[in-house]
């Protein structure tokens, strides 16, 4: 029997449905159930592709930012190369990469919970055929600045590519978070991924996209799956690229209660990083695993690795009070949370290049 579980923090995802103007076109698209997509996802191509001012061949469409991740390594990879990334990450990177005839090779997080660049690029060789950074990064909410990554990038070999995911980018409000097109014409190995799950609310649409050189995304594309966008989706993603103004109000509210709840657990005596995406991470040493249970008890459901930490989803507001409430029963770990002196706060209002699309302003970056 199931047990209804009424705060569901697990799988970040937007607290929040589609705005109506976006149900409306999902709505008319349904009446087209009946008909094919396009064979190829060119016309929602073309939207994005302006929507990002950059040339339609520097964009791929797919399943979800994972889909064009694996669309990605299928393109590239070669059945005994590795791909390189932080652990721990996203839990689907090594699923990926073994599906695509890799090995995974893990490097561990630093113990502030940033991916460790220097060993990042010690664990690149001759079998490397993919790096993967996450930035901000899963499930530590870290972010690597603007200066860390152009050095980083300088580094990588040009056999390797970087698969640089920043699906949770929209939740960022750092001054150093790298404008990454404007990085694609220095670094044609660099493929930038993007989401509309997250922040635009569309998890169970799948839709995601990439950007980068053309010539690498033209090898991206020959992996496309046919038929493989669905009409509701696109009429939903498309109402949405002309909703960024509501869009942004509610990444902002994301936003705030991110930092409310932040605020409320180092208050409580929890050790919690700080956040530039729309979770925290509640690492261990510390009761982590009492606190998993205290949530489970409280009907929140969080993404618990038992000794390792805590990803807990900024919802609505009841669901994070139910979790300061749940996590104040614990009792005070004794672990100040407070910021480390190299670690970069967040600012109330990032400048507008460094914003991404969602708060209505476009990105920018010259046309190949």
């Amino acid at each position: 029997m199931d047990i209804p579980v009424p705060h569901r923090l697990a799988l970040n995802e937007s607290p929040y449905p589609p705005l109506p103007s976006v149900r409306e076109a999902m709505q008319r698209a349904v009446a087209q159930a009946h008909r094919y997509p396009q064979f190829h996802p060119d016309d929602l191509t073309e939207r994005i592709a302006a929507w990002c001012q950059v040339a339609s061949d520097r964009v791929v469409v797919g399943s979800g930012s994972v889909g064009v991740a694996l669309q990605l390594l299928q393109a590239v990879v070669r059945p005994g190369d590795t791909v390189v990334h932080g652990w721990r990450t996203f839990d689907a990177y090594p699923l990926l990469a073994t599906m695509a005839g890799a090995h995974p090779v893990p490097v561990p997080l630093s113990p502030d919970g940033h991916q460790d660049l220097s060993a990042l690029l010690t664990a690149l060789d001759h079998r490397s055929r993919v790096v993967v950074l996450c930035n901000p990064h899963n499930p530590t909410g870290s972010l690597v600045t603007a200066d860390a990554l152009s050095a980083f990038l300088r580094q990588v070999p040009r056999h390797v590519t970087v698969l640089l995911d920043e699906a949770y980018v929209e939740f960022a409000r750092h001054t150093a978070l790298p404008d990454t097109p404007a990085l694609l014409d220095s670094h044609p190995n660099l493929l930038v991924l993007r989401t509309f799950s997250k922040a635009y609310g569309l998890a169970a649409l799948r839709v995601g996209y990439g950007l980068g050189a053309s010539e690498l995304v033209a090898r991206i594309r020959r992996q496309q799956l046919p038929f493989g966008i669905n009409a509701v989706a696109t009429a939903a993603v498309k109402a949405s690229l002309r909703a960024g103004g509501e869009l942004r109000r509610r990444v902002d509210a994301v936003v705030a209660e991110r930092e409310r709840v932040w605020h409320a657990l180092v208050g409580l005596g929890w050790r919690v990083h700080p956040s530039h995406a729309n979770f925290l991470w509640v690492p261990a040493p510390g009761p982590v695993d009492e606190g998993a249970m205290a949530l489970t008890a409280a009907g929140v459901q969080a993404r618990h690795h038992p000794g390792e930490g805590l990803r807990i989803t900024i919802g609505g507001r009841q669901a994070n009070d139910a979790v300061i409430a749940a996590l104040a029963e614990v009792g005070r770990p004794g672990v100040s949370g407070r910021r480390a002196p190299n670690t970069p706060a967040d600012e109330a209002v990032a400048p507008c290049h460094r914003r991404l699309p969602v708060s209505g302003r476009r990105p920018r970056m010259r046309r190949s």
